[in-house]
């Protein structure tokens, strides 16, 4: 449900801010004074195209800020998958540059336009404008007509068996794959197998071998750092560091009976010529593994060569080699159990397309009985909203992809808006009023439930008026008594049916011209109603028609529309 609106120097506007409320709104104003500019927002914040024209002059940007609560499970589905923060709220934001450059918002995360749209979708409706029409969708009309499905689960049992059946057909179409050339695969993976169970061990291993293999090439080099660091701590004939460790420590030890201070550092001194004996001991070692076999020189190198060559051949890392020999393996006992698998797959994909087919089946069947009662109830309503003779049907056929999470229709609504013109789809309808009224004799006929969409009707009242135009407004109330419903109107039959009302005036100085928009209260909307009845000059008379106009269209409680007071 949209709850505030703000605009900022948008075409005519500075600056306007909107509460919404719950069930019917109405929008009016003087003819020319920008009554559809909060339809035109609407449509920006919906993604549509806005360029550098709609930002008023003098200004270097236009924004819209809109703000929606009680947000719909769809639109929390996909906020989830977005991974856009919220607290049952959200701000969609658009700004456009007057040089043409747009950009867009989702509580404060910035969105493409294609992914605004299809958030869009799942919050307003709009209808009369043929641009982002909500109802002339194929997929918008079956939506619409499973509403009304007598037995609701059957869409959710179609898509769960679609989903079953897709997952089971891919395995299947795997297995058929890999079962064309199942002997001449067995024998490369048998070869494989044995290639790679010859040279392959685990991770650490092969670590440790290539360490081998760098220490080996590497040997002479090796040799001379540590002949060296013995030479030096051990081996020197004379001023090695063992040496002169020993001295230093006699020295201190003769001295420390005399000072006994010196008796720590005699320690350590000691210790260190320990250490440094550890250490030539250890070099010696080292000195004597290096002294490597040939055999073993070339067996750590022919080993090293292979994994290598394995490793290019399997197109993958030397240390990933033993997840291939895992993954052969795998493969194989698969295609070893081919047959057994396939028909056990093959039988598992028939049992979920006769399952399919028969709950397709019924959810056809429950559409077309829907599809009757949507179409009777519809062409009614038609005959009170100006198309008297006119008519309306749902058409459900069978689609072309029997195969889908929606079942095997299609649906489409089709219409003839006066006597004798032949039914049409509803996408066709040329009239932008003759699609509003319709789209709004489907909503209230259609909508079974309430619903968290803010439902814009433009122009719906083009053409009409009387008790025509009162009869929409009645329709239009209805329908915000399970919606929000925003109404663009010039006729006060329209409007006095409102729960709310907005006034849009264009004011100017003669230099500069801007368009207000201003929310009614109680005494206002009378002047308003008045003003729409009997034009530029409001007398009472007129004011006492609005005051009576509202009341009908809101009486008190306890009292139904329409019932008479006994005098």
């Amino acid at each position: 449900m949209l709850t505030h609106l703000q605009l900022r120097d948008l075409v005519l506007v500075d600056q306007a801010e909107l509460e919404f409320k719950p069930g019917l709104t109405a929008l009016t104003g003087e003819t020319g004074a920008g009554k559809s500019i909060v339809v035109d927002a609407l449509l920006l914040i919906a993604g549509g195209r806005g360029a550098g024209d709609i930002v008023r002059q003098g200004a270097e940007r236009a924004e819209i800020t809109a703000s929606f609560a009680a947000l719909p499970s769809p639109a929390l589905a996909w906020l989830q998958e977005q991974s856009i923060d919220h607290e049952g709220e959200i701000v969609v934001r658009r700004v456009i540059g007057a040089d043409g450059r747009s950009r867009a918002y989702v509580n404060g995360q910035v969105m493409p336009l294609q992914a605004l749209r299809e958030l869009a979708e799942l919050l307003i409706e709009v209808h009369g404008q043929q641009e982002f029409q909500h109802l002339v969708s194929r997929g918008a009309q079956r939506e619409l007509l499973d509403e009304r499905l007598g037995a609701p689960t059957l869409k959710a049992t179609v898509a769960e068996l679609f989903s079953r059946y897709q997952a089971s057909r891919r395995d299947l179409e795997a297995l058929q794959n890999a079962a064309e050339n199942r002997d001449a695969r067995l024998d490369l993976l048998r070869y494989q197998l044995q290639e790679l169970k010859n040279e392959v061990s685990t991770v650490s291993e092969i670590e440790a071998l290539f360490a081998d293999q760098k220490r080996v090439a590497s040997r002479s080099r090796l040799a001379e750092a540590a002949r060296t660091a013995l030479n030096a701590a051990y081996d020197a004939d004379a001023g090695s560091a063992h040496d002169l460790l020993g001295r230093a420590t006699a020295a201190l030890r003769s001295a420390a009976d005399i000072d006994p201070t010196l008796s720590e550092a005699g320690k350590w001194l000691g210790e260190a010529a320990i250490l440094t004996q550890e250490a030539a001991a250890a070099l010696r070692r080292y000195l004597d593994d290096l002294d490597i076999d040939p055999a073993r020189q070339e067996e750590i190198e022919r080993r090293a060569a292979a994994l290598e060559a394995l490793a290019r051949k399997h197109r993958v890392a030397v240390l990933e080699l033993p997840e291939q020999l895992l993954r052969v393996e795998q493969e194989l006992a698969t295609l070893d159990h081919v047959q057994l698998s396939l028909a056990d797959l093959e039988r598992q994909v028939a049992e979920l397309t006769r399952d399919y087919r028969g709950a397709a089946e019924r959810l056809t069947e429950a559409r077309r009985t829907a599809a009757q009662l949507l179409a009777v109830q519809v062409t009614t309503l038609m005959q009170t909203l100006g198309m008297a003779g006119g008519e309306f049907a749902v058409r459900v056929t069978t689609s072309e992809q029997e195969f889908s999470t929606h079942g095997s229709d299609e649906v489409e609504f089709q219409v003839s808006a006066n006597p004798g013109q032949p039914l049409k789809s509803l996408a066709k309808v040329a009239s932008g009023g003759e699609l509003s009224r319709i789209s709004l004799a489907v909503q209230v006929a259609g909508r079974a439930h309430s619903t968290s969409l803010c439902m814009v009707f433009d122009e719906v009242d083009a053409g009409i008026g009387g008790a025509v135009a009162e009869i929409v407004g009645r329709q239009l109330r209805e329908l915000g008594e399970r919606a929000q419903v925003l109404c663009v109107t010039h006729l006060a039959q329209v409007a006095s049916q409102a729960h709310g009302q907005f006034r849009v005036t264009k004011l100017t100085d003669g230099k500069i011209t801007r368009t207000a928009v201003k929310t009614l209260s109680g005494a206002e909307r009378i002047d308003e109603i008045a003003r729409m009845l009997g034009g530029i000059d409001v007398t009472e008379q007129a004011r006492e028609h609005a005051r009576d106009m509202l009341a009908r269209a809101a009486p008190p409680q306890g009292k139904k529309k329409g019932s008479r007071t006994l005098r």
